[in-house]
Parts: C-alpha cells; structure tokens; sequence
C-alpha cells in the first residue's frame, strides 16, 4: 500500500507539475498498478515496479530527467561538496553504461591514464555495462577505503581490445583550480575542473595573485569542465562582463523568462580574455563561455561544446527518493540554446541511423565525421545560427 501512495504521489506530483488536463489518464495508470499487483501470475516487487514506472515516463521526456533513489539523492552531490575516498573520476550514465566525464585532476584515475569519454564497463570481475545496475550500486564497486585497489575494464573510443587499470583509492579533494601561473611575463593561465561551492572564492584568489605578478591577459582552461552549479557560473561571468550585462537566461513552458545580469565589479573587465574549451565543456561551463562570447568580450579557442543546456527541478518523493524534472533551458544573451537537439543536427546523412543519431552518440559522430580534426566538417543547421551582440560574429547554439 505504502508504494501504492508512493506511486500516485509521483504521478500527481508529475501531472500537476505539467498541468495535465486529462486526468483520466492518472486514474488509468493507478488502476493498470493496482491490477498488475492483484493478479499477476507470479509475486510482483511493488516497490521496484514503481520505480521503473517513473524511470519509464522520465524516459520518454528527454535525456536528462532522472529518478533518483533515496540513497542515491544523498551521494549526488557529493562531488561538489566534500571529500571522499574513491577512485576520482565524474561520470554520467549513458545507456547503461558509465561514462567518464573527466577525471579528477591528480586523482587516482588520471595518475593511471584513464581519460574523459572512457567507458567502464567492468569493476572487479562484476560487468556494469548493460545490466541495469543503479548507479548506486556502481558507486558502491567504485568507492572503498583509502589504499585499497578496484581493477578497472575501460572501452576507449580507438582502441579495439578492453582496457584494464589497476586504480588505488584515495582521498578525493574537492577542488576546483586545478592550475593558476603566468604563461608570460603578462598573461595568466587558470584552469577550472567543475563549477563548485567554492569556484568563484578560489578563482577570486588566483586572479588576485596573478594580477600582483603582473597579468594583463588572460587564458581561462574549461576545458573538460563538466559543468557544476549555476551560481558559480553567474560568480565567473561577473568577473569579466559590464555591470547589468546578461550572462544568460532561463525560460520553459509552464516557467517564464528569468534573466541573469552582471552585478558586482569583476576583477578581469579588462584585458584580452581567451576561453579554452572543447567537447566535454558543458552546461555551467557553456554559461561562461556562452556569455563571454556573445558579449565580444573574449574569443573561445578550442572543440564545440557539449550542449548541456537544461534547468532541473528536484522534486522529493514521500520516500525521499527524487526526480530530477526538466522544466526550462538555458539560452545565452543572444538568445541561443545551449542545450543541443536530442537527436542528431548533423548535415550529413551517410552518417546517421535509419531514422536519427542517438543523443547518446552525438559525441562519436562529430569524431565520424572529422570535425575534431577539420574545421570545414562542422555542418550545423542554419536554424542554429546567431550574431554577437557587438561585433556581429557568426556564432551556433546548440553547443
């Protein structure tokens, strides 16, 4: 009974969220539950047929709306927060399968060579790929006291044979400078790994020491920056852009347009500005870069960016599990999405499926397609296209 209420606490919570109107449909889906679990030939587990409702119509939603278990909600943002022992890595779950958004810089995984876009698909002698674990319970294979080591099976885009790691677990500082130095007697370098609690103290701090060493410019390194949380981005943005100036803005269906301005004295409002990014530069780090060139206020070297460009709400369930639910996307200054479409915008149809490219493969077939390597493989859709708000450069969305 108690999943029962679980069950239709999420789907009200679900439907009047979305402002559903046909409630005929909530009732039919309560009834289809309470039937399956009346007369099914064989014991049905109600709690595990809830979730994997919800998970079902999360799915059909978009990539990124989740189901979270209550033990999963806990651990989530662990990696923003605090310390921990493990293996040092980001990771997001693709189809299955753990995706490595990047390691953490002088962590145990990077110290053995293990690199963004590595798939693990096996901890120990236990295949994780393809299985339906939680993530949860890969965490669980992944974690384990300090000094203890966890034997890695990698698939790495390349590579025809599985790769194996010997990781040792540490202590996993949450940091996010990775580096702040003078690559020239008037130009800084700063590298961010993740948009944290604490990104806009540390960055404060470094471009302080720099500018007493003598910076006039600056290269700021996003490159492998998954991303982080949105008021960290809006913190970095004001350094650089002019009081009331958009950084970026956000607006959805049943959320009108809220928009994000530059507010307080940045330390870096002058000064040549260059941005470092490529394909696993995402969401927050999106924002930056977003909004630093739609301004024409400093140039972005590097790969076109992931296009992770969508605002979650979290919404607790009775049991504390959580959905994380899609309701608005993130669009820069000029008004472009930073989210890239869920199926593939890609030119190129020799390249696709009989139907599209799987979101979870966009990655891949930039790779396929040889813009990685040559910039006049990157054939965008002309829907995608904008101008800056100054100089009236040619700019894309969508990542």
């Amino acid at each position: 009974m108690k999943q029962r209420l679980l069950f239709l606490m999420a789907c009200l919570s679900v439907f009047s969220f979305l402002q559903a109107k046909d409630t005929l449909s909530l009732y039919k889906l309560l009834a289809a539950e309470n039937e399956i679990v009346k007369q099914y030939i064989d014991e049905v587990d109600e709690k595990k047929l809830v979730e994997h409702a919800i998970r079902g119509m999360l799915d059909k939603l978009d990539p990124h709306s989740t189901y979270l278990t209550p033990d999963e909600v806990k651990k989530t943002n662990e990696s923003l927060l605090g310390n921990f022992d493990g293996i040092g890595v980001q990771f997001q779950m693709m189809e299955d399968t753990l995706l490595v958004i990047q390691p953490v810089s002088n962590g145990p995984s990077e110290k053995v060579g293990i690199l963004a876009g590595d798939r693990i698909v096996a901890v120990n002698d236990s295949i994780i790929a393809g299985v339906e674990m939680t993530t949860d319970e890969i965490m669980s294979r992944l974690k384990g006291p300090k000094g203890t080591t966890v034997n890695l099976t990698i698939i790495r885009r390349g590579v025809d044979a599985p790769m194996k790691f010997a990781v040792v677990r540490d202590k996993i500082p949450v940091l996010s400078l990775d580096a702040a130095y003078m690559l020239e007697p008037s130009i800084g370098y700063v590298r961010l790994n993740q948009f944290g609690a604490e990104t806009s103290e540390e960055f404060q701090k470094a471009l302080n020491e720099l500018k007493k060493k003598g910076m006039k410019d600056l290269v700021l390194d996003l490159q492998g920056n998954g991303g982080g949380y949105l008021n960290a981005a809006i913190d970095i943005a004001n350094e650089f852009l002019n009081h009331e100036e958009l950084i970026v803005y956000t607006e959805g269906r049943a959320y009108p347009r809220r928009e994000y301005v530059a507010k307080k004295a940045g330390l870096f409002r002058k000064g040549r500005l260059v941005i470092l990014i490529d394909e696993y530069s995402a969401s927050a780090s999106e924002i930056v870069a977003g909004a630093i060139q739609d301004w024409d206020r400093g140039v972005l070297v590097g790969r076109r960016t992931f296009g992770k460009g969508l605002v979650q709400r979290a919404i607790l369930l009775p049991d504390y599990s959580m959905m994380r639910l899609t309701i608005a996307k993130y669009y820069t200054p000029t008004g472009r999405s930073i989210q890239k479409p869920y199926q593939s915008m890609t030119l190129n149809p020799s390249l696709r499926d009989s139907v599209s490219t799987p979101y979870s493969h966009e990655i891949y077939e930039r790779y396929q397609n040889g813009e990685m390597i040559h910039r006049d493989s990157i054939n965008l859709n002309d829907s995608l296209q904008f101008e800056t708000k100054n100089l009236k450069r040619l700019v894309y969305g969508g990542g």
